[in-house]
């Protein structure tokens, strides 16, 4: 950018008239960036719409697979049990008398003072026949639970004082208890590398097992033909019946009842998610699709048209999911199940008319639901596909559109700012020729004024 030697000769404000010009020649870039600043508000809210429009396909589309409306919940007749339910769950009733409970094998050794043996050496045989060889670093049996519990025999090993002995040399026991419950991780814990009887712990006179491994234990149908007895080597049963997992707290003499049944809020719950989820869609291409009444700068009445006004992408997809959810299923209208339309273009539903449809015909009113939603999930993913969708198009082609305006902004910038050069340097010579001039015009009025007095003496 040259110097301005602003009317330094000629008196001109040069900068102000390139300033003037330059605002004249920018002109076209402003509108550019004026576009700019209202593509880009228009591309975000349709960003959001497009989200909001994936969200609802996934939504819908888990409704409609096979078996997204198998809402089931469990009951049992006493707290001896819990059941609880997942995929797969269908209605049933099962009749479970809880005969045992799942428990961690445990023994405790004898009093002793430290290991008795060196090397500190313990061995483990579990039921199964797996062999664990425990070496602690020294005859405390502070060092021999440290190994056992840091080793991946699956018991864990705890020192308890037990008094002092004759001798008054405090005593000590280990509490040897597997890590995990039921009959497969009893074990027999023997003194040294040995496993034969005279090395089992449980042979010193003192020590006792104070909770043999067991499985849990239930019996279906007690007292019918049927009867069957169960274990578990935890005090859970998985998948009992399809998608039920029961868990066993307490023995019962009595038959334990575990109910199966259709889950009807939850169905109802379901309902009214996707009407709402549908519903905040419609509400939003309204609010942004409406005239806004207010007052110009000079007091009159003025009105804002609403960013998506007039947009022929927008509007398809609003019909299109609307017709998703108003046309009839199998010829009757979403209505019968409590799915309503309003005059202003959205949803209300009514959840009393649901259950009522729902108590009278459960499976009917499940399928209707299914084929509304698989309609709507198909409407949605034709708008907001990334690939394909309508909307995700408009998006990308927006987008396109911002990208060459900024492009060309840029280009302007650089344009602009060679024009300023350009006028800066003209006007700047101007004056620089102005002032040669002036100087000139001095020079001549000096020597005319010279010969002048020169003429007068004579």
């Amino acid at each position: 950018m040259g110097m301005g030697i602003d009317g330094l000769a000629s008196g001109i404000n040069s900068t102000a008239i390139i300033n003037a010009m330059m605002a004249a020649e920018a002109a076209p870039q402003g509108l550019m960036k004026n576009k700019v600043i209202t593509n880009t508000a228009l591309v975000t809210a349709m960003q959001a719409l497009n989200t909001k429009f994936a969200a609802l396909t996934k939504q819908a589309d888990a409704i409609a697979k096979p078996g997204g409306l198998d809402k089931y919940q469990v009951l049992a007749s006493s707290d001896a049990i819990t059941a609880k339910v997942s995929d797969g769950a269908q209605a049933t009733s099962l009749d479970l008398v809880v005969n045992k409970l799942a428990q961690a094998h445990t023994v405790v050794s004898a009093p002793m003072a430290e290991w008795p043996e060196t090397p500190a050496v313990m061995t483990f045989l579990k039921s199964d026949g797996s062999k664990a060889v425990i070496t602690a670093d020294s005859n405390s049996l502070e060092d021999m639970a440290y190994a056992i519990n840091h080793s991946d025999a699956g018991i864990s090993a705890v020192k308890i004082a037990s008094g002092k002995d004759a001798n008054g040399v405090p005593q000590f026991r280990l509490q040897l208890t597997a890590k995990d419950t039921g009959e497969a991780n009893a074990f027999t814990a023997h003194q040294g590398a040995a496993t034969d009887a005279a090395s089992d712990l449980m042979a010193v006179q003192g020590s006792a097992i104070l909770r043999k491994g067991q499985d849990a234990e239930v019996t279906l149908w007690a007292g019918s033909p049927a009867t069957q007895t169960i274990k578990s080597a935890t005090n859970t049963f998985s998948a009992l019946a399809p998608g039920v997992d029961v868990t066993v707290n307490k023995i019962s003499t009595d038959a334990v009842t575990v109910a199966v049944t259709r889950d009807t809020a939850a169905v109802i719950g379901t309902a009214k998610e996707l009407s709402s989820a549908i519903n905040v869609i419609l509400g939003s291409i309204f609010t942004q699709s409406a005239v806004t009444p207010g007052k110009a700068s000079d007091g009159s009445s003025s009105v804002t048209a609403g960013i998506f006004m007039g947009n022929s992408t927008i509007i398809a997809a609003k019909n299109k999911l609307f017709n998703a959810v108003a046309d009839p299923i199998n010829g009757l209208s979403p209505a019968t199940i409590g799915i309503n339309t309003t005059k202003v273009g959205d949803l209300s539903f009514d959840e009393d008319a649901f259950a009522a449809a729902y108590a009278k015909d459960p499976i009917a009113v499940e399928k209707a639901l299914a084929t509304l939603a698989g309609r709507v999930a198909q409407a949605s993913k034709e708008i907001s596909d990334p690939y394909d969708g309508s909307l995700s198009q408009t998006i990308k082609g927006q987008q396109k559109v911002l990208d060459d305006l900024n492009s060309q902004i840029v280009k302007w910038d650089s344009r602009l700012a060679t024009r300023r050069a350009t006028l800066q340097a003209v006007y700047t010579n101007l004056e620089v020729q102005m002032s040669k001039m002036q100087s000139q015009q001095s020079w001549l009025t000096a020597q005319i004024g010279s010969f002048d007095s020169a003429s007068s003496k004579k």
